[in-house]
């Protein structure tokens, strides 16, 4: 499925986020930076030791990465160039700034893309898995992100979001229509 902001054009794909070719993939991190489960244990496992040790690096200079912040790495051994690292909010009700800290993920990691040039990159949903955030209004979130994002800059030329079911993929795909209306 495909949409277009500008000169952005946006997919919406059921997808293993480790097998894009996209020149960055985003990791939903945790703050520590050195792994854990979901999709950052995915990544890290299909991207090799050098992710972890830029990572480590990352620490020793600024001691991990914030909620709503993003810091990049090499891809390793991963299709992708680049992994932009960002810490989504931990679900604690929604009365806890976490729709803002989201949004700012979102922002953060394309403003990093585009700092470095990157033309093309993939998003997984970001903090709907352990971190628990509602899955409705975590899509909504993320499609008027980069919607926002699109309108105002002409790279990155291609985001996709890289999704892990059907569901999940129908969920997204219906924010994007009543983003559209």
């Amino acid at each position: 499925m495909e949409f277009w902001v500008n000169n952005t054009r946006i997919l919406l794909k059921r997808d293993d986020i480790t097998k894009q070719d996209t020149e960055a993939i985003v990791n939903a991190a945790n703050s520590s930076l050195l792994g854990g489960g979901g999709v950052d244990g995915a990544i890290h496992r299909a991207g090799g030791p050098k992710i972890l040790e830029e990572c480590k690096q990352i620490r020793a200079r600024q001691g991990g990465c914030p909620t709503g912040e993003a810091v990049i790495t090499t891809g390793g051994n991963l299709p992708a160039r680049y992994v932009i690292h960002t810490v989504g909010p931990v679900w604690h009700g929604g009365r806890h700034g976490e729709a803002d800290l989201l949004r700012n993920a979102y922002k953060n990691s394309l403003l990093l893309a585009k700092e470095k040039g990157i033309r093309s990159i993939s998003f997984p949903s970001i903090s709907t898995g352990a971190y628990r955030f509602p899955i409705e209004q975590a899509a909504g979130i993320a499609v008027a992100s980069v919607q926002e994002f699109a309108a105002q800059n002409i790279i990155p030329t291609e985001i996709r979001f890289v999704l892990f079911s059907d569901e999940v993929l129908l969920v997204y795909r219906l924010a994007w229509e009543k983003a559209l209306q």
